[in-house]
């Protein structure tokens, strides 16, 4: 039994295949080599800008005289991702699955804990940890967010019209947008 959990967490698979972030000083593109990477600069990007000089962690020359990694347009889907949301916690995963086009939502984030239970709220989250302590020590609640990307192509998902009561007449994407923090999936929309 073991082992098919084992196994079945090998084929979680994520929509997301390359993760990118835009330079604050010369706007280019840079590619991030791995998605926890990605996720500690999407957790302190609001405390230290994203510089072309920070990527020579991976890139000894890189520098804003460079071309961008990728040129952002229609032949991937683009998102911009809220900042601040937490690392994964060690041992746990986060998954993105991207919707297809036309629905009333972008993604689905998912997380997967190391026993291989995936877990889609936070008060799923929150009864997983309260039920196995033993398997959760040292994690914290705060260390989750279930906050979707927003995709910057905004016909992908169709609008739903909100109750004028709330104060707002249609969704928005304005405070994720403005941060230069970004991802790409490969996927062209032509060919499939």
């Amino acid at each position: 039994m073991e082992q098919e959990q084992a196994i079945g967490a090998k084929r979680v698979w994520e929509s997301v295949k390359l993760y990118t972030v835009k330079c604050a000083k010369c706007s280019k593109w840079r590619l991030i080599p791995t998605k926890e990477k990605y996720e500690e600069i999407r957790e302190r990007i609001v405390e230290r800008s994203f510089l072309c000089d920070t990527a020579r962690a991976w890139r000894p020359n890189v520098s804003c005289n460079d071309e961008s990694d990728v040129k952002q347009d229609d032949s991937f889907l683009w998102a911009m991702d809220k900042p601040r949301i937490p690392q994964t916690p060690p041992g746990w995963q986060r998954i993105l699955r991207i919707r297809a086009e036309g629905g009333t939502k972008f993604a689905d984030v998912y997380y997967v804990a190391p026993s291989n239970k995936r877990l889609r709220s936070m008060v799923e989250l929150s009864r997983y940890i309260n039920e196995h302590p033993h398997l959760c020590e040292g994690v914290n609640i705060s260390q989750f967010s279930f906050q979707p990307p927003v995709p910057l192509d905004e016909k992908y998902i169709a609008k739903r019209a909100r109750s004028t009561t709330h104060g707002t007449t249609s969704t928005s994407a304005a405070g994720f947008m403005m941060l230069s923090l970004g991802f790409l999936r490969i996927h062209s929309r032509l060919g499939s």
